[in-house]
C-alpha cells in the first residue's frame, strides 16, 4: 500500500506520525529495570503459589 492509494487526510496523519517519530525518543518516565524486575517477581510469585497449591502431584 502506497501513500497515493490512501485518501489525502490518511496520508497527512501518517506522513505527521512519521515525522514526529523519526527521533527514537519518547516521553516515557517508566524505568525498564524497574517493570522487568516487578514482572520477574508477579510470576514467581504465583509459580510460588502453585507450588504450594499442587502438593498432591
Amino acid at each position: 500500500m502506497t501513500l497515493s492509494s490512501l485518501t489525502p487526510a490518511a496520508a497527512d496523519a501518517l506522513t505527521a506520525l512519521a515525522e514526529s517519530s523519526e527521533h527514537g525518543e519518547h516521553g516515557s518516565t517508566l524505568n525498564a529495570y524497574a517493570v522487568g524486575g516487578g514482572a520477574l517477581a508477579a510470576l514467581l510469585l504465583l509459580l510460588w503459589i502453585t507450588t504450594r497449591l499442587n502438593r498432591d502431584r
